[in-house]
């Protein structure tokens, strides 16, 4: 069987680093994602321990679709009647890129015109669509007029834990947090601090890994509801999970300290922590960065502060806002007859002086870290030209739409 894990882009290093550890077979990265071979199991492995991987998904066929006819004959080919049956419910994702199709949900729909035509030729019925929680989710990728039809065996996206019991304001995604804490080579076994840590991500995915708690543990995948799977008295998925449970340790190895200078942040960080079941692993506390000092000889500081974005929201952003706003109305109805006042540019410089002087400041701060790891989320370019130290490493992702920068200092 062929699978591909999808990933934020810049992160398909770490990814396939982390596949190769867990012993899966012909890995070979490309861009969004790392392809492995292997049976079944392969993809439930991936499912359950992968830190960083958004999707898993097995590949059942690719076609020439360069039209709507040959995407319809070309689907009606797949064996479908291996994976669904006519009690089994589905839903279709489908994107499209640089295709004469041009839309996506009618791709998807006439996928889904070929899958219950299969089905009901060959079971004499035909399954429901539920597209909120399909047994079966399948996806559909169809990019220079050729189509990849696959099953996502997690059914939900793998940043979906399970743990996140409250949320702020731009919370930083689970398999991202594992992306950036893996780019920096965070090493469990020193202690760990976030000083401005929002819901607490970084830290939660930190004390994950340095307890070896399986990612996966926690939640339900789609795969469990497949017909290949059920009526299995003692699935090989049973004991991928009691092998994980026997690896987890007790407790972290090394101090874990989550602080933000807000209450809000830190009763989520609290209450994600607790659903994680690493709360007694953390230690949770209200503090200004300026005010933080080094407790230990040595360490990690690890952080994803402010961009920008996240205070006052980009031109570019405001401005699309305004035109979707001129176009169906603030609330999307008709549209609005007044435009928004423009941004003002000294608002806009005072949120730019203000967002530099945090830089320089967390800079100032962690100069009195001698000899500790800093690893940043850096959205800003700002806060490359803020600090006053140069990066051992700068790498490229993305944040959801927004690129930014992986970035690794080692204190004097």
């Amino acid at each position: 069987m062929r699978f591909f894990a999808t990933c934020a882009k810049g992160t398909e290093g770490p990814l396939r680093t982390e596949l190769s550890r867990m012993g899966l077979k012909h890995l070979k990265g490309d861009r969004g994602g790392v392809r492995f071979e292997g049976k079944l199991e392969a993809g439930m492995r991936a499912c359950l321990h992968s830190r960083i991987a958004m999707r898993v998904l097995l590949e059942l066929a690719t076609f020439p679709a360069p039209d709507a006819d040959a995407l319809y004959e070309g689907a009606r080919a797949v064996a479908w009647q291996e994976w669904l049956t006519e009690r089994t419910t589905l839903a279709v994702d489908a994107s499209v890129k640089d295709s004469a199709l041009t839309h996506s949900q009618f791709a998807g729909l006439k996928l889904k015109d070929a899958v219950v035509d299969v089905l009901r030729d060959r079971l004499g019925a035909r399954p429901d669509v539920d597209p909120k929680d399909p047994d079966v989710r399948i996806v559909l990728h169809v990019a220079r007029d050729e189509a990849t039809v696959s099953l996502d065996l997690a059914g939900h996206p793998l940043h979906r834990r399970g743990y996140r019991a409250a949320m702020t304001d731009a919370p930083l995604k689970e398999t991202l947090a594992a992306a950036v804490l893996a780019l920096g080579q965070v090493d469990p076994a020193k202690p760990f601090v976030d000083p401005m840590c929002g819901s607490g991500t970084l830290a939660i995915e930190h004390a994950l890994a340095a307890r070896r708690i399986a990612p996966g543990l926690g939640r339900p995948f789609g795969f469990q509801r497949w017909p290949v799977y059920r009526g299995q008295p003692q699935s090989r998925w049973d004991q991928l999970k009691e092998e994980a449970r026997a690896a987890v340790l007790p407790a972290a190895p090394a101090p874990i300290v989550a602080r933000d200078f807000a209450a809000k942040p830190l009763e989520a960080t609290r209450l994600c922590a607790a659903a994680a079941g690493v709360l007694a692993d953390l230690r949770v506390e209200r503090a200004d960065v300026r005010d933080l000092a080094p407790e230990w000889p040595e360490g990690t500081l690890c952080t994803n502060p402010p961009y920008g974005e996240r205070l006052t929201g980009t031109h570019a952003e405001r401005e699309a806002r305004r035109g979707e706003e001129d176009r169906r109305g603030p609330r999307g109805g008709r549209p609005s007859p007044h435009r928004e006042a423009p941004p003002d540019p000294h608002e806009e410089r005072i949120n730019l002086k203000k967002l530099t002087g945090l830089y320089r400041q967390m800079g100032e701060t962690f100069l009195r870290h001698s000899g500790w790891e800093v690893v940043i989320l850096s959205g800003s370019p700002l806060l490359e030209e803020a600090f006053p130290f140069k990066p051992l490493v700068s790498h490229r992702l993305w944040n959801g739409p927004i690129e930014a920068r992986m970035l690794r200092y080692r204190m004097p």
